[in-house]
């Protein structure tokens, strides 16, 4: 391990205050969100008797809340500002996972029990009276579609089949659920009991997802549009830090008005043959300035690895910035940095950047996986109040083991960790271990 000290203070750079969205107020949104739909089953529901009529019932309202947990669902991925500096990417997209599976849950639920419903209401078989509701009854073949769209983008959002997909491949793919909403909604107007008749209702669920389209034209298809048409983003250049690692240098103009902050990142689509179809997130790895932007990439697949052939004066597409993992976060004066590998990046650009007393903890297999190692000796010396331990070496369950040690006051730190699942869970770990408060934990993954 290597100990830094030096004798002055940099002072932080950050963007001005920006509207945030806390994710207390999110979740009580959504609840009362949920609410809002039972009570409009409640009202469109005067009297439930015979099990047939109990299980229609168990149908409409499993339906009413997958749509609306469809709705919130792409909600949730629209990318807004205001929600993704206050809940942050991370936590967003975790969300999105956990709820895609209840949603699932409830649209399985409600197909069962609305078919069985119905057949036992016609003394029917079960399969016969799928066969009809299908065939016969108001946009049922559309629902039927929107449902097996969403179960086939549910088996590839699982971690086994995450694994074996490419990124774009998986991200693409998940465009499919725009058609399932699409097609669900016309379905959820024609033959929803809530529904029919009742204008109020009609108008709710309009105003809902016409919303959540309004937001997700303008923020994940327009706003990459108005970017690049105001900063006209450009390659300077390309640098090698580490076999198989690039950084990419970009020039624009009126970068400072990007409102950019140490820690986030963008989605960059660059513009060439093999590359333009592709926006894939990036953090930033230097402060962002008036003088350009810094991106570093580990080749870990084809379009990470294509990357290093760019030639100065390609064209730039930028969604962002986007992630609540800045210095924002941090409430202590005393901060702790844990990267692994190209984890460094984001880390890098707060170990210049968060004021208060710092000590980064940099972890990677061989010497030459440790990026930016001159330039954060640099900013160690620079600053004073800032310490850099390296280590290198295999991965090791215990490898956190003893950071308060390290760090006797270890409980009074903020934490920011950044690096390889395993490492990041391990990291984790050690720190609740050590007695750090789970509120003082900070963390971004890489896994998509």
């Amino acid at each position: 391990m290597t100990t830094l000290h030096a004798p002055a203070r940099r002072a932080a750079v950050t963007a001005p205050p920006r509207h945030r969205v806390r994710p207390g107020l999110l979740l009580w949104a959504v609840a009362a969100g949920a609410l809002a739909v039972i009570g409009l089953w409640w009202r469109g529901t005067p009297s439930v008797s015979g099990l047939d009529g109990w299980l229609t019932e168990s149908g409409r309202i499993t339906g009413l809340l997958a749509g609306y947990g469809m709705a919130v669902l792409l909600g949730l991925m629209a990318r807004v500002p205001a929600l993704e500096r206050g809940v942050g990417s991370d936590r967003l997209a975790r969300w999105h996972a956990m709820g895609g599976r209840y949603v699932i849950g409830l649209v399985v639920a409600h197909v069962l029990t609305i078919v069985w419903g119905y057949a036992v209401a016609d003394q029917a078989g079960v399969v016969d009276e799928a066969v009809t509701m299908a065939l016969s009854f108001p946009d049922v073949l559309k629902a039927t579609v929107a449902c097996f769209l969403l179960l086939g983008v549910a088996l590839v959002s699982a971690r086994a089949a995450r694994r074996r997909m490419r990124y774009e491949t998986w991200f693409y793919l998940h465009f499919y659920t725009y058609l399932a909403a699409w097609l669900a909604f016309g379905h959820q107007l024609a033959t929803g009991a809530q529904f029919t008749g009742d204008r109020v209702a009609q108008v709710a669920w309009y105003v809902l997802y016409l919303g959540v389209a309004a937001l997700l034209v303008w923020y994940r298809f327009l706003g990459p549009v108005r970017v690049w048409a105001r900063h006209r983003l450009r390659v300077a250049q390309v640098t090698t830090d580490a076999p198989g690692v690039v950084s990419i240098h970009l020039t624009g103009r009126r970068l400072a008005r990007l409102g950019a902050e140490p820690g986030q990142f963008f989605r960059w689509r660059f513009l060439t043959r093999d590359l333009w179809w592709s926006a894939n997130p990036y953090s930033l790895s230097a402060a962002p300035d008036r003088g350009g932007l810094r991106i570093t990439v580990k080749a870990l697949g084809d379009h990470s690895a294509a990357l290093a052939r760019l030639r100065p004066g390609t064209r730039v597409i930028a969604e962002g910035p986007y992630g609540g993992f800045t210095g924002r976060l941090g409430r202590s004066p005393k901060s702790v940095l844990i990267a692994g590998g190209v984890g460094i990046t984001p880390l890098r650009t707060l170990f210049e950047t968060l004021p208060g007393q710092l000590t980064l903890l940099y972890r990677a297999r061989t010497p030459e996986e440790l990026l930016f190692r001159d330039e954060l000796e640099e900013i160690a010396r620079v600053r004073g109040d800032a310490r850099l331990y390296c280590s290198v070496g295999p991965r090791s369950p215990d490898l956190f083991t003893g950071l308060d040690r390290l760090l006797p006051d270890l409980r009074e730190h903020d934490a920011y960790v950044c690096g390889p699942p395993e490492m990041t869970r391990s990291a984790i770990q050690a720190l609740r271990s050590a007695g750090v408060p789970a509120h003082r934990i900070h963390h971004e993954s890489f896994e998509f």
